[in-house]
């Protein structure tokens, strides 16, 4: 596949990425891989350093090449509160991309994090004459207002230990063989955030699911959901 080389830092290696590795990009013909290849710029982040802000003009649409990025917007009480998490393979800041509004959150890295940058032209021309590439984002675009209404409803519930409930049930997902995993967990300050609460909360409520057999630690950042009915109970049960 096409592949370009990043802009580095006066002395830093250059980086190359290979297109079709990116998911959004795979079996996307050669010619127009060429095409914006020479326009991608690639930089590093240091953990806690923020890539976008909200409220910033989206002048690219962005590639998550390693690491972990968290999307954020801040309550009308000016608390932080997690929106998404960005996994490495994942593509951001379509929305501003399309629509030429400012950016709609911020987004930080949970970790240090190389991240790709196309341009609006570029990434607009991708868009309309690409329909492998429409039909992927368009997909994607009804999966996060599905997503976005079910958030909103696990921040409607009052009590803390239910709505980190609630949030790993939206995270399960049923693997090959049946298992009910949920791949590429949070940590537990994400978590916090995203379910506008403290980490010790959200430490207590994980001791609560393994004491009940509700759950267990897999290989890596993998939680094994053992049952599945206790979670949904737990999670949309009286308070």
């Amino acid at each position: 596949g096409a592949a370009t080389p990043a802009a580095p830092a006066p002395g830093a290696p250059v980086i190359t990425i290979h297109l079709q590795n990116i998911p959004l990009l795979k079996g996307v013909d050669q010619a127009t891989l060429e095409r914006i290849a020479p326009a991608f710029l690639v930089r590093n982040y240091t953990r806690g350093s923020y890539v976008l802000h909200k409220g910033g003009q989206g002048e690219h649409l962005l590639f998550l090449l390693s690491g972990r990025l968290q999307a954020v917007d801040v309550s009308e009480e000016g608390r932080e509160i997690g929106l998404s998490i960005i996994m490495p393979g994942d593509y951001f800041g379509d929305l501003a991309i399309i629509d030429g509004q400012p950016r709609s959150a911020s987004m930080i890295a949970s970790e240090a994090s190389l991240v790709a940058f196309l341009p609006r032209t570029q990434a607009l021309d991708l868009i309309y004459n690409t329909p492998l590439v429409a039909e992927r984002m368009l997909k994607r675009m009804a999966s996060k207002i599905r997503d976005a209404s079910n958030y909103r409803a696990i921040l409607g519930i009052p009590n803390a230990f239910q709505r980190v409930f609630a949030l790993l049930n939206q995270f399960a997902r049923v693997a090959p063989g049946g298992l009910v995993v949920i791949d590429k967990m949070p940590s537990q300050q994400e978590i916090a955030i995203m379910v506008n609460s403290s980490r010790e909360t959200i430490t207590r409520a994980f001791l609560q699911l393994q004491n009940q057999q509700v759950l267990r630690r897999g290989e890596r950042n993998q939680l094994l959901i053992l049952n599945m009915t206790q979670l949904e109970e737990l999670a949309w049960g009286a308070a």
